[in-house]
C-alpha cells in the first residue's frame, strides 16, 4: 500500500472504514483493546480507537505524529501479525482514508 504525500505539520490521521462479521464483534472488542498494546509501543503512536455509529457501522481511527512514524510501523513483522489477525473478524477487508491534521 502505498501511503499519500501529506504535510509534516500536525499529526497523521487514519480513518478505516471496517465491517465486521456479525458473530466476532465481542471477540473483535477484547481484540482491539489487547492490539492496542502492541501497537502503542511504537515511536509516534498517538491514539487507536474503535468508532461504533448510532447505525452500527464501525470505522478504525488511528493516530500518529506524523506520517513517517506511521509509514515506518506499517512495515514491521509486529503490524503485518496484528492486520492479519484483525481481518479474521472482518467480512471484508479494511478501507483506509488518510488525513492530516491542520487546524486544531
Amino acid at each position: 500500500m502505498e501511503l499519500p504525500v501529506v504535510s509534516e505539520k500536525g499529526k497523521f490521521v487514519v480513518i478505516s472504514d471496517i465491517e465486521l462479521k456479525k458473530e466476532s464483534m465481542q471477540e473483535f472488542k477484547k481484540w482491539f483493546v489487547e492490539s492496542n498494546k502492541v501497537i502503542s509501543k511504537f515511536d509516534g503512536f498517538v491514539a487507536r480507537r474503535l468508532l461504533e455509529s448510532q447505525d452500527g457501522k464501525h470505522r478504525i481511527m488511528v493516530v500518529f505524529a506524523d506520517r513517517d512514524s506511521f509509514a515506518r510501523m506499517h512495515q514491521t513483522q509486529e503490524h503485518a501479525a496484528v492486520h492479519a489477525q484483525a481481518v479474521r473478524f472482518m467480512a471484508r477487508p479494511p478501507m483506509p482514508a488518510f488525513y492530516s491534521v491542520v487546524a486544531e
